[in-house]
Formats: C-alpha cells, sequence, structure tokens
C-alpha cells in the first residue's frame, strides 16, 4: 500500500516499506504465484461468489479462520509457523482477527483484479524496501524494486536491503533485527 501510494501521491518524499506484501498478487496467484492460471483464479472466484450469496443470506460474514493453535503441526508450511507463531504467541489480542476467528472469506475478493505495484515503477521519490531473507514474502520486494530498477528511469533512489535470517514477521516487532539505524539515516537524507 505504501509504494502505491507513493506512485499516486507526488507529495510524498520518501517511503520504507518494511515486510512489504503484494495483496493483490497473492489474492490473484496464491502463494509463490502457485495458481497463477486463469483457470485457478476463476475457480476461485465461482467460490467467493458463492460465499457473497450465502453471506447475504446469513446476513453476516463467513470468517477463513484465524492462525492455527500452538504448537503448529510440523508439517504447516513455514509461514503458517511464522504467522500462528506470532499471532497466536508474542502477539496475541482477544480482539485481533489473526489471532482468532481471521479476516472474512470474501475481504480480499477485490484485490484479485487490480495489479496495485502496476505503476511503482514511476516512483520518482526515494524507496527503501526492507525484508527478511528467510521471509516466505520475501519475493514480493526483490520483484517490486526489481520492476523499480529495471523498467523505470528513477532508479539512483531505490533501495532493497535484506535482513540476513530474518523470517516475515521479525520486522514487525523483532528490535534487535528492525534496521532503525538505517531507517533513520534515510528519514534524514531523503526528507529535506
Amino acid at each position: 500500500m505504501a509504494l502505491n501510494a507513493s506512485a499516486l501521491d507526488t507529495r510524498i518524499k520518501a517511503t520504507i516499506a518494511l515486510t512489504m506484501y503484494d495483496m493483490t498478487r497473492v489474492n490473484a496467484n496464491g502463494y509463490f504465484d502457485e495458481e497463477d492460471r486463469e483457470e485457478a483464479r476463476y475457480k476461485n472466484k465461482v467460490a467467493l461468489n458463492a460465499q457473497r450469496i450465502i453471506d447475504y443470506k446469513k446476513g453476516s460474514y463467513e470468517l477463513r479462520g484465524g492462525c492455527l493453535e500452538l504448537p503448529v503441526p510440523e508439517d504447516a508450511p513455514f509461514y503458517v509457523k511464522d504467522y500462528s507463531e506470532y499471532y497466536k504467541g508474542r502477539a496475541y489480542h482477544k480482539r485481533s482477527l489473526n489471532s482468532n476467528g481471521g479476516w472474512n472469506k470474501i475481504g480480499c475478493m477485490s484485490f484479485m483484479n487490480q495489479p496495485i505495484l502496476k505503476y511503482s515503477n514511476e516512483i520518482r521519490s526515494s524507496v527503501l524496501i526492507i525484508h527478511g531473507e528467510k521471509a516466505h514474502s520475501c519475493y514480493f520486494s526483490k520483484d517490486a524494486y526489481k520492476d523499480m530498477t529495471t523498467n523505470s528511469k528513477y532508479t539512483d533512489n531505490k533501495e532493497l536491503m535484506i535482513i540476513p535470517n530474518a523470517v516475515h514477521t521479525d520486522l514487525y516487532d523483532n528490535m534487535d533485527i528492525i534496521p532503525f539505524d538505517k531507517i533513520e539515516e534515510f528519514l534524514k537524507v531523503n526528507m529535506k
């Protein structure tokens, strides 16, 4: 969302995206683009539209379910473990959707038809993208950075910082891993 805002709002001087997530891409293509096929998207749309009718008739939204209870099964995908350990463990909150019932099933449906990073290669202001090396989502940041530096004439003020051994949620709250010095330096240089 921050990169999309920077592509739109010419008043923005500097943007920092930590653990960036391309919600449009993951909703249209699935994790790691494993469902990047028209037929898979169509099947998903059919299910989501059927859910919309069910929700309307019930007068309430069906939830997806939050993160898995701890301990997470050994055979769960890494990103499921990472999220569950964060939202069911150190960041649990009784009102958190991820800690409890989850988001409504149709809540991200509109993301499927809108590539939110479409014009990020037109960002003229400074951008710093920070991501964990071991984060399941790191490919979003790498691809966004690549697009901003290979398909653009505004490349000198773009930077990608990969934090060694960090996972997705480390940049949420791990004070020893979040590069505060780099963030401060970037803002001092670019907010003049």
